[in-house]
């Protein structure tokens, strides 16, 4: 890559050589072919060819009205602020619904991998409608202004990006791969245990019979005190944790909201300890679960969650795993009541059921899942870090900063 020289435009500054055209210029526009199918339509059409919408494959069905490759770009319900990946590509035989707009670019005139590249690199915000629901509509669709190199030079910088996506998803099948692996060892540790050969029918299911089933109610101490210390202490800094503040399926907390000095929202009455389990009850279907890290000592939590001190009988991290687990997973869909945000109270979740290994053997089975989720965990990271070098990237190549090499 080469420094370059620039020149001013209306959205910015470009290289020589460089234009700025309208999307209308050099793209063709097929949202008349596209046809929506209900749920149930598509329950009854199952097969395997995608079925697309504004974010992505929906579903699959048995037949296609699309065959090629094409940009799909969301029409609503997408997200349209810089590098949100507001488009995707498809290629082969799929579906579209009305959600998304399907485009392609002329012959001779673009790359659809560069256009890709450039959509959702740039902020659309500017050309959606609407506040609850924002809409890219066809019209102003056709009005989005991207900067424009020669072709040869839009080859190689499509070329170069696609090289850390191919990288990208590399990481992508690892990350699926140890996380199915996870997934079987679960199956298999918090069922059959390690090396048994003798089991028993129990309430919960086939258990080696060295083990118990037993109540978390009897197992934990399930904290019901109701405060808000933030009145107690108004000078001091509080983390919150909300549901959301959980990443699903990992037991990580994320995002947390400092709360200084200032009431606590009205569902922030938990104080939490290093080691103490936090399990949703408002959405335990969504598989919020995490454990307490030392840095959150003292710090309150939503009342969203029951919150577990673990007995001697059982470790922190084997809990942990457990309520992960189908069996928890479903006694809690059973339990729960309400309509459109069902929930479980405290005197419910003292009566979830979970089988009890011996702590020795505990211990051994969290160690063994701990390590695959250490090996996630790093080809998580791997995957940010490509993430970052993409954005990067983006921001040079994109804006015409670097100049590639024909």
């Amino acid at each position: 890559m080469i420094e370059i020289s620039v020149k001013q435009n209306p959205i910015g500054k470009i290289p020589k050589g460089w234009e700025i055209v309208k999307l209308e210029e050099f793209i063709d526009i097929y949202d008349k072919e596209r046809i929506p199918l209900s749920e149930m339509e598509r329950a009854n059409r199952k097969g395997v060819y995608p079925y697309c919408g504004a974010n992505g494959v929906l579903d699959y069905i048995d037949d296609y009205i699309f065959e090629g490759e094409f940009i799909l770009l969301a029409e609503d319900g997408g997200s349209y602020g810089k590098f949100e990946n507001s488009c995707y590509m498809m290629n082969g035989k799929f579906w579209v619904n009305n959600h998304a707009h399907i485009i392609k670019v002329k012959k001779n005139k673009s790359t659809n991998h560069f256009l890709l590249y450039m959509l959702n690199f740039l902020d659309l915000r500017s050309y959606v409608v609407g506040s609850t629901r924002v809409k890219l509509n066809q019209e102003y669709l056709k009005q989005i202004k991207v900067s424009y190199p020669p072709l040869p030079e839009q080859q190689k910088i499509a070329g170069i990006l696609g090289t850390v996506d191919e990288a990208i998803a590399k990481v992508d099948k690892a990350i699926e791969k140890t996380e199915r692996l996870k997934k079987g060892l679960m199956r298999e540790l918090l069922t059959k245990g390690i090396g048994h050969k003798e089991f028993k029918d129990t309430e919960v299911g086939r258990i080696p019979k060295e083990w118990e089933v037993v109540k978390l109610g009897k197992i934990t101490e399930i904290n019901k005190e109701a405060r808000d210390p933030t009145k107690e202490f108004p000078q001091r800094k509080f983390l919150y944790i909300d549901i959301d503040s959980v990443e699903n399926e990992t037991g990580i907390i994320k995002d947390v909201k400092d709360i200084i000095g200032k009431e606590a929202p009205s569902r922030a009455r938990r104080v939490v300890h290093c080691n103490d389990i936090i399990m949703s009850t408002v959405r335990p279907y969504l598989k919020a679960f995490a454990i307490i890290p030392e840095r959150y000592e003292n710090q309150i939590c939503s009342t969203g969650f029951a919150v577990f001190t673990c007995k001697n009988e059982i470790t922190s991290l084997y809990l942990l795993y457990t309520l992960f687990s189908k069996l928890v997973i479903e006694q809690c869909n059973r339990m729960m009541v309400g309509g459109q945000y069902p929930a479980l109270n405290n005197s419910q979740v003292e009566k979830i059921k979970i089988p009890l290994p011996p702590l020795p053997e505990q211990q051994k089975i969290a160690a063994i899942l701990s390590t695959v989720d250490k090996k996630i965990d790093m080809e998580k990271k791997r995957k940010e870090k490509f993430e970052r070098i993409k954005k990067g990237l983006m921001n040079e190549l994109l804006t015409g900063r670097k100049r590639v090499r024909i």
